[in-house]
Parts: C-alpha cells; sequence; structure tokens
C-alpha cells in the first residue's frame, strides 16, 4: 500500500476537503483515508508568528508578478532597509 500525505479540512457537511489536489496518477480504485486530527494542545503549539501558508503564496505571487512587469529595486535599497531595521 502507498501514503500520500496532504493537509485539508472537513467542511460542515462532513465532507474532507483538500488544500492542494493530489498530483500524478489517478486511482479509479477505491483508496482508504486516515484522518489525523491535532489535539487542542498540539494545535496552542503552533508559533503563533509563523506566517500563514496561504498568505506566503499571495506574496510570492505579488513578487513573481512585480519581478515580471519590471517593478524591481536595485539590492544595495533593499540591503539598506535591512540595515536601518
Amino acid at each position: 500500500m502507498k501514503a500520500i500525505e496532504v493537509t485539508g479540512r472537513i467542511d460542515s457537511q462532513g465532507n474532507l476537503v483538500l488544500d492542494e489536489p493530489i498530483q500524478g496518477n489517478t486511482y479509479p480504485h477505491q483508496v482508504r483515508v486516515i484522518v489525523l486530527v491535532p489535539e487542542q494542545a498540539e494545535v496552542e503549539e503552533l508559533d503563533p508568528d509563523d506566517t500563514p501558508v496561504e498568505e506566503i503564496k499571495a506574496s510570492l505571487r505579488r513578487a513573481l508578478q512585480q519581478a515580471k512587469s519590471g517593478q524591481t529595486r536595485p539590492i544595495s535599497e533593499l540591503w539598506d532597509r535591512i540595515d536601518a531595521e
């Protein structure tokens, strides 16, 4: 048996909704699903300073669009801003 690890949520109707589609082969036969739900203590252990994945993805998309459209800055300017902090 092969294992594929993905993340997702269970909606209000009890349906499993994956964060991302499973890429690669299709599996026309029935599959088994094991749902691991974090305990409250595990949820509280998450670092509150961690940026949510969706926010990171959105930022990367914006940065890529800016780079494609030529909206870039010299690296020296970026270093100046880092040193100021």
